[in-house]
């Protein structure tokens, strides 16, 4: 008997439909060739910081920065049941083959794999990579999975993003949180360089000062061509002269349609 396990019920839904007729179950759909179940998106977790030590519910200075070795991964309290059902079929001795059927792409990777070691299992897995729900890609797909291996480095590197985001999150947001104030202040990898261009651009727009600037015009009938800005006025008006009374030559000519706030 085959496992697959898909990142949502929909697409565990779509899969099944495709294998033939599967019974609805509590958390699966299944038939006397396969089982199809779902992750209902992240269910494993790497832990947080007073999963680690008891300590860490009070956030000190003295603490940081908190560096886990080894790392370790939680179930997500409000997904134990489903991650229940995955793990007594994962281990379930029926089954003898499991297809990772989640997104194709690195987080995908990622939710089945944590899935996959924290349910302890070492059974072989084939990695199913579609990017469509229909019928014929879907048939397609079961017909050429790819050992799971193929896909190890992929799960690296979302592996790695993972841990990088919760480096950072934890012990900035505990840093800044604790050295600025009453309040928790958020810092992540992605978001606080976004706020910082936001802010830097509202910054620039409050302090803008306008400064005066020159242009060239050449008039060449059914269109003009205009120079780029010039600041100093002396230069604007040697180029002027310079073309006064002049051939000038079209080298190059683009349309384009757009539109200007």
């Amino acid at each position: 008997m085959k496992l697959i396990v898909t990142e949502k019920h929909s697409v565990g839904q779509s899969i099944a439909n495709v294998l033939g007729r599967l019974e609805r179950k509590q958390g699966y759909l299944q038939n006397e060739q396969y089982i199809v179940s779902w992750c209902v998106g992240h269910l494993v977790r790497l832990c947080n910081a007073d999963e680690y030590r008891e300590e860490y519910k009070s956030w000190k200075y003295s603490d940081l920065p908190i560096l886990p070795a080894p790392w370790k991964m939680c179930v997500q309290a409000e997904k134990q049941e489903q991650f229940t059902i995955l793990e007594r079929w994962m281990n379930d001795s029926r089954i003898t083959e499991i297809v990772c059927a989640t997104d194709a792409g690195r987080e995908g990777e990622s939710i089945f794999r944590w899935v996959y070691e924290q349910a302890g299992c070492r059974k072989p897995v084939e990695r199913l990579w579609i990017s469509s729900m229909e019928e014929r890609a879907i048939r397609e797909g079961l017909e050429n999975v790819q050992p799971s291996t193929k896909y190890d480095n992929l799960y690296q590197s979302a592996l790695c993003r993972a841990k990088a985001d919760w480096l950072v999150g934890i012990n900035a947001t505990r840093l800044f949180s604790v050295l600025y104030g009453q309040k928790k202040l958020n810092i992540g990898r992605v978001m606080t360089p976004t706020l910082a261009l936001v802010a830097q651009r509202e910054e620039n727009i409050s302090h803008f000062q306008p400064e005066p600037f020159f242009t060239v015009l050449l008039d060449c009938g059914e269109f003009s061509a205009v120079s780029e800005r010039i600041s100093d006025p002396q230069a604007a008006e040697a180029i002027q002269i310079s073309c006064q009374r002049k051939q000038a030559v079209v080298q190059a000519l683009t349309k384009r349609s757009g539109s200007e706030q």
